[in-house]
């Protein structure tokens, strides 16, 4: 069950980089500033910031199982129109459509998973999820930039579309039914609950920063690379994002690592390994840049896959309504990383975007430290 969970996750996470490494290309071939051809990525994680909540309470109310399949049938049908549309703005507006579907496979999924797995092994199983969007987000950028070439990258969209559909067919036969809502917790914990309990609100505090940290510094880095001292193709770039292969191993390390240190320690030390990791990108070699990234990665997915596995942890019910809270944050904090991360490259380079992405790296750094002395003796929370 776990691992056809994390296969759709992959399929799915796929869809959602797919402009990501071709953003240039884009640029050139719709005659756009950056900024606009970034709407590829900005507006499909605005759909899902908007469309998180209404999936997350019915989660909640209905069985997870039909709301995976059919969410992941509009992704995949969105992502053939992608393929075909000659117009940016019919692009960017399937692309929106694209996010408002996501979350029935990222904050259903994940929920799903926390319903079914036992307490103790939520940390590790939600690392394996983590690790699982990993693969799926490098998938996406190596189909988009990589195995089909920059300037046919149509064809990547075809190509994961085909593959999220096969990933459902095999969910259609062999996902089994979930043990269903506990309806009396879920209808004790609400929205405006979670929301009021400083130790829910920590981790989606880091949700936020750390994926606007992450969202803007992945999305401007092919305009860092492409131009000079660099003039990396998109090839070489594209091949930097390997490096994300690290997060799929730091999944469920983390996991390991939580249940030894605790999961505030773990935010606080992957957010200063992130931290130092960005600053590096600043010196001028594609080697260390490949090293930075490394970092990157480790330092991001060590703090998502902390995060994820404390939420999960301190509930006992209403795991639709949190993780939706939380993939909210998550994609609230990309999409706002991406657009503002977007003007400081405009107006100061590859140095402002990192400048801002540590002075917001000090709130995972510290709520993490809070989670830590906090969450001491917490038992997990189901009633309002």
């Amino acid at each position: 069950m776990q691992g056809l969970v994390c296969v759709l996750v992959a399929a799915a996470l796929t869809n959602l980089y797919l402009p990501q490494p071709v953003l240039p290309v884009l640029a050139h071939e719709f005659g756009v500033a950056e900024t606009t051809a970034s709407l590829t990525i900005s507006m499909a994680i605005l759909g899902i910031t908007l469309a998180n909540l209404p999936f997350g309470a019915l989660g909640d109310r209905f069985p997870i199982r039909p709301l995976i399949l059919g969410g992941g049938v509009v992704v995949a049908i969105c992502a053939l129109i992608c393929a075909v549309t000659t117009s940016l703005p019919v692009l960017v507006a399937t692309r929106f459509l694209q996010g408002l579907f996501f979350p029935a496979l990222t904050t259903c999924l994940a929920a799903y998973l926390a319903r079914n797995l036992p307490p103790e092994r939520l940390n590790v199983g939600m690392g394996a999820y983590v690790s699982a969007t990993v693969v799926g987000g490098l998938g996406g950028r190596l189909l988009g930039g990589w195995i089909h070439p920059p300037l046919h990258w149509r064809y990547a969209f075809v190509s994961a579309a085909v593959l999220l559909l096969l990933a459902l067919l095999a969910a259609l036969i062999a996902l089994p039914k979930d043990q269903g809502p506990p309806r009396r917790q879920a209808a004790d914990l609400g929205f405006a609950a979670l929301l009021a309990r400083g130790e829910t609100v920590r981790i989606y505090v880091v949700a936020f920063s750390a994926f606007w940290v992450f969202s803007a510094s992945f999305n401007y880095l092919p305009f860092y690379l492409a131009q000079t001292p660099f003039e990396a193709s998109t090839e070489l770039i594209t091949l930097l994002y390997l490096t994300y292969l690290l997060g799929a191993v730091m999944g469920p390390v983390a996991g390991r690592i939580s249940n030894r240190i605790g999961n505030g320690a773990t935010m606080a030390w992957g957010a200063l390994l992130f931290g130092l990791a960005l600053a590096s990108t600043l010196i001028a070699s594609l080697g260390m840049i490949a090293l930075s990234l490394a970092g990157v990665c480790a330092g991001f997915f060590a703090i998502h896959a902390a995060a994820a596995g404390a939420l999960n942890r301190k509930l006992s019910g209403s795991r639709g309504r949190a993780n939706s809270l939380y993939v909210l944050f998550y994609y609230a904090g990309g999409y706002c990383g991406i657009t503002v991360s977007g003007y400081m490259y405009r107006y100061g380079g590859w140095p402002a975007v990192v400048a801002l992405g540590l002075a917001v790296l000090l709130l995972p750094l510290f709520t993490g430290l809070a989670e830590g002395r906090a969450s001491v003796g917490h038992a997990p929370i189901g009633h309002g």
